[in-house]
């Protein structure tokens, strides 16, 4: 038997919604014949995007959603996703070198805000800082949030059917500008954002947040180089990103113990990485005011294991290891609240650390998806210190409106764990029930049999007075309510 503490006076504040971000890019099977199917489809669909995806996606209460890259806006002219859809030009996509396929433009940003709108989420709009200017951002800015009829920018979005401005929460200004966004040095690019925020600021009316193009994994050199440029100069930042993807170990599927906790522990260093690169931003931010953003987060496996068979590009099958890797990585989120302010799993359908799996008639939800399902209850929840778990469990805790969440996942890959949970300066109530989702640690759901892996439904957990139990079974994820 395991023991673990609440210790609810080591709070570290709100959990921002916005750590249970999303994204979405133009490239393989995310938008075509997976979350847009258009309107002539034969799938069930709304002006365009798929019933099954909006539903469950809105179930989840996505926070915020990132478009339209990724490595895709560093080539990308918004303008050609605005007009009458027959008359939006073809064009190259970035990722035309890898799958040969063209960029119909069918989703610009007038389909991408309505999917926002119909899911709950913010827009998160990633601009092109590599080929193009400063004012295009600006008219880009201009575009989506100026009221309507202000100026000709705003009557022509009005125009082109959406009066009201799109609310766009956040602007990336640029996106892996170290490699496919320019091969630039820090110096470069922070004085390239500071070029482009500078001149955006004037339009951005809607008091829409920016970020800053972060570094790659463990390149801790890029933050403290731009951080010393851009300190330099100053202008407005409210978040700066890096990427982390914890790769993959052994086949997408069928991998062994060995290659399990080889990629659970590749994906437990985003604590180190969240250590690295705050320590790196506090030697020029030494109020901790500039958010950390994690926009691109999950495992890469090969390709050609999801059911396009690799005609979709990176498009790979979502196992119970990868379930436990989001409620790992989510709790360290967590429980790093204080200075994460969004991260984004990549990405939302048919694409890398997948919520959705379709094509056709066919949509499924991932074992990913039900993770983001138990723990959507964290978004805005007051965290609570967690003391005590055992190094292969992963656990975080918060509180909302008197009602206490933890969630927990077995890192073990065939060790069960009994858990006991109790608090020194909090009172636990009697009633506490529990979600869990287990299966074999390569299980997977699939067009053929889409509930192979799927939450239990809630048992009650028995209460002595003073301590909780509830049992972790191996390659298992927990989320454990406790109400008033």
């Amino acid at each position: 038997m395991d023991r673990i503490c609440l210790i609810g006076c080591e709070s570290k504040g709100v959990i921002a919604p916005e750590i249970y971000g999303h994204f979405a890019e133009h490239i393989g099977g995310v938008f075509r014949d997976g979350v847009w199917v258009g309107e002539e489809s034969r799938v069930p669909n709304t002006r365009g995007f798929r019933n099954f995806v909006i539903e469950k996606f809105r179930a989840i209460r996505p926070p915020v959603l990132r478009f339209p890259g990724g490595c895709f806006a560093e080539t990308y002219d918004w303008r050609d996703g605005i007009g009458p859809r027959s008359e939006r030009p073809k064009t190259l996509n970035f990722w035309y070198d890898h799958d040969h396929r063209v960029e119909t433009n069918e989703v610009g940003v007038h389909e991408f805000t309505d999917f926002c709108r119909m899911v709950g989420a913010k827009p998160y709009l990633a601009a092109n800082l590599t080929s193009m200017t400063p004012l295009d951002m600006r008219n880009f800015v201009e575009y989506c949030d100026m009221p309507e009829n202000t100026t000709s920018l705003a009557a022509l979005r009005a125009k082109n059917g959406s009066p009201e401005p799109f609310g766009v929460g956040y602007w990336g200004i640029g996106n892996e500008n170290w490699v496919g966004g320019g091969n630039m040095t820090p110096e470069q690019y922070a004085r390239e954002y500071v070029r482009y925020a500078t001149t955006v600021d004037s339009a951005n009316l809607n008091g829409a947040k920016y970020v800053a193009c972060g570094a790659n994994r463990f390149d801790v050199g890029w933050t403290e180089r731009f951080m010393r440029e851009f300190s330099a100069k100053g202008c407005k930042l409210w978040g700066l990103s890096f990427h982390y993807y914890c790769g993959s170990a052994g086949d997408c599927v069928n991998f062994n113990e060995e290659e399990w906790n080889q990629l659970v522990a590749s994906a437990g260093r985003m604590q180190e990485l969240i250590e690295l690169h705050r320590a790196a931003m506090r030697t020029f931010d030494h109020e901790e005011k500039v958010k950390i953003v994690c926009d691109e987060w999950g495992c890469w496996h090969n390709g050609g294991t999801g059911p396009s068979k690799g005609f979709n590009l990176y498009e790979q099958q979502s196992t119970m290891r990868d379930a436990v890797i989001t409620a790992l990585t989510l709790n360290i989120f967590n429980d790093n609240c204080d200075v994460v302010g969004m991260a984004n799993v990549a990405q939302l359908c048919n694409n890398l650390h997948c919520l959705f799996l379709a094509g056709g008639e066919h949509a499924i939800v991932t074992p990913t998806y039900h993770v983001f399902d138990m723990m959507k209850a964290h978004q805005g929840g007051h965290h609570i210190h967690v003391a005590g778990a055992p190094k292969d469990v992963s656990v975080s805790a918060s509180e909302k409106e008197g009602v206490i969440t933890l969630t927990a996942a077995n890192l073990s890959y065939g060790e069960a764990k009994e858990i006991e949970l109790t608090s020194f300066d909090m009172q636990l109530p009697a009633h506490a029930c529990a979600t869990t989702l287990s299966a074999t640690p390569q299980a997977c759901n699939t067009f053929e049999n889409p509930d192979a892996v799927t939450p239990s439904a809630e048992i009650d957990l028995p209460f002595d007075g003073q301590s909780l139990r509830f049992a972790l079974q191996p390659a298992s994820v927990v989320s454990v309510t406790i109400k008033p």
